[in-house]
């Protein structure tokens, strides 16, 4: 668990961030929403030291990080940025290994944490182990990034602003990837983004900061429903809030008996991209499938009555 309790920075007397308190439980991902100015990236650095608070104190299942020496902190604690951060004239498997190294893990251990991060971001080893990051897609290079954080099995992962630089269709690949790995691993995650679809999307719970201050911090239906202040329902927008609501609610909580024609929805695929696919296609009914077995169908009546009434 992280707490950061009453944390404070000011630069000439004026707070870029303002006595923010929040706790992060384990295993989940809160992602730090707002926009240019507001304080989430200094508040991600102060967690690992790289700018030191003016005062409050940030506690890493209660102990407190000012106790640590920094380079010991920061061993504990992966860090993955925009732009990936990669050694240009270190292979991939170098890069993934460079903090196991520092702490002095056998190279066989090394080399078992590198082929097993690979495997997990469906990178072949014995094809990307011995490559450099020139070598590799912009996609690829974010996945090597984010496998270098999680080499030493940190207690935390913090995240700034990972997938800026990404192409939309590459990007929304690495959100799956990035969930997807932190549901096997159960890493907990803080990530920033002035995004909002990406906060939703990768939330488990979503702290939203304005002038330096933590304006809301709950999940992503609760923000979208609730928004605490004028700046957040700006930010998760009025006429966007019943689609936005949708991408939270997966089709099989819908999902009834009988028949439907059409290409078959995966029972996770959100009701957002249900509608999208049943207004694209045609249909009022689509069939609804797990692991290729038939569970029923989602109805387009279904999926409108849903973003109308209450969740």
């Amino acid at each position: 668990m992280i707490e950061i309790d009453k944390i404070s920075k000011l630069y000439d007397g004026v707070a870029a961030v303002d006595a923010v308190s929040m706790i992060v439980e384990t295993a989940t991902i809160t992602v730090i929403v707002g926009t240019s100015g507001s304080g989430k990236t200094t508040l991600l650095r102060m967690i690992n030291r790289l700018i030191e608070p003016s005062s409050g104190e940030v506690r890493i299942n209660g102990e407190p990080t000012g106790t640590l020496p920094k380079h010991v902190l920061r061993r504990r604690i992966g860090y993955a940025i925009q732009g990936h951060g990669l050694f240009p004239h270190h292979t991939v498997a170098r890069n993934i290994g460079a903090v196991p190294e520092l702490l002095r893990w056998p190279p066989e251990k090394i080399r078992a944490r590198v082929d097993e991060l690979l495997d997990l971001f469906s990178m072949e080893p014995a094809q990307f182990r011995d490559r450099f990051p020139g070598e590799l897609s912009g996609g690829q290079q974010q996945r090597v990034g984010v496998a270098r954080a999680l080499a030493s099995r940190p207690d935390l992962l913090l995240m700034d602003e990972p997938f800026g630089a990404l192409d939309p269709i590459i990007r929304a690949r690495a959100q799956q990837d990035l969930r997807r790995i932190q549901r096997a691993l159960g890493s907990t995650i803080m990530l920033v983004t002035h995004d909002i679809e990406e906060a939703i999307h990768l939330g488990d719970r979503v702290a939203v900061m304005d002038e330096g201050r933590l304006v809301q911090h709950g999940t992503p239906a609760e923000i979208i429903r609730q928004p605490a202040t004028e700046f957040v329902a700006e930010m998760v927008g009025g006429v966007d809030r019943p689609l936005r609501l949708l991408s939270l609610v997966p089709v099989s909580e819908i999902v009834v008996d009988g028949p439907a024609e059409g290409e078959p929805l995966d029972a996770d695929t959100n009701l957002r991209d249900a509608l999208s696919t049943c207004l694209w296609s045609g249909r009022d009914a689509l069939p609804v499938v797990r692991d290729g077995v038939p569970l029923g169908r989602v109805t387009l009546d279904a999926i409108r009555a849903r973003a109308e009434g209450p969740r």
